[in-house]
């Protein structure tokens, strides 16, 4: 590929959205991480999507516009429910900045 003149390429972060200049981006980067783990989850277990909305209480319809990355108006605790649901264990680790050592974990589960 030819590099036009007037252009330049500039190295991105770790979070693309941060880059585009989204709004709260770290917060989009993980709602991204988390359904990215649903849609793993759907193709190691084969479930269709109106099986994994009936497990997870969500309809078809939301369930196809999140797993195409329009989760804007989902927080990332309901798709952390949504792991659960699937029979998932999300673990949440708080570490201090500068800190070796973390809280002990956050436990999410189905129960």
């Amino acid at each position: 590929m030819r590099k036009q003149e007037g252009t330049s390429i500039r190295r991105g972060t770790k979070n693309v959205f941060a880059d585009l200049g989204f709004p709260a981006a770290e917060t989009h980067l993980l709602k991204a991480e988390l359904m990215s783990r649903v849609q793993d989850i759907l193709e190691e277990k084969q479930l269709t999507q109106t099986e994994a909305a009936r497990i997870t209480g969500v309809s078809q319809p939301d369930l196809s516009r999140m797993l195409k990355g329009r989760f804007r108006d989902v927080s990332a605790e309901r798709i952390m429910r949504m792991l659960t649901k699937l029979g998932c264990e999300v673990d949440i680790v708080v570490k201090p900045q500068g800190r070796k050592r973390a809280f002990d974990p956050i436990h999410l589960d189905a129960k």
